[in-house]
């Protein structure tokens, strides 16, 4: 399972008449492997959840998202385990189907939740509009697998 946050100043996720937005905090495009499983993404949502990504007093990246009241923006992304190394067409064949996906995308959803935090969600399987507002830019990618974090 893959995570690719980015710190934002805000974030907003529209799909025909639905819309979702965020003021400080992070949009993360949340990507689901055929292996993946419960525990990636139970590991993945405590490792973003504790990760200290935001700037104190003294200009140093040393405050978590709880420390400054963020929020999130959980998108799914599928096309983050594309594999692009043979011909011009990315092929598909190590992301998760739908199902898996799903159930998988909304348990991370869910354990951040548990972490305490505001999650807002983007429009599983639909085509949206994502507007991110990168802050500083600080963007990074978390990755588990079998369970622990690579």
């Amino acid at each position: 399972m893959r995570v690719l946050l980015q710190r934002v100043s805000s974030a907003t996720v529209i799909s025909n008449e639905f819309y979702n937005e965020i003021k400080k905090g992070y949009c993360l495009l949340v990507g689901v492997s055929k292996d993946s499983t419960e525990a990636d993404a139970r590991k993945l949502a405590e490792k973003i959840a504790a990760s200290r990504n935001f700037e104190d007093r003294d200009g140093k990246i040393n405050l978590s998202i709880k420390d400054v009241d963020g929020e999130i923006l959980s998108i799914s992304q599928f096309t983050l385990y594309a594999d692009v190394k043979k011909g011009n067409r990315p092929s598909f064949t190590d992301s998760a189907g739908k199902e898996q996906a799903k159930h998988l995308y909304d348990v991370f959803n869910s354990h951040l939740k548990d972490q305490g935090l505001t999650v807002k969600e983007g429009f599983f399987g639909e085509m949206m509009n994502v507007q991110i507002n990168n802050e500083g830019p600080i963007t990074f990618m978390y990755e588990a697998e079998n369970g622990n974090i690579l």
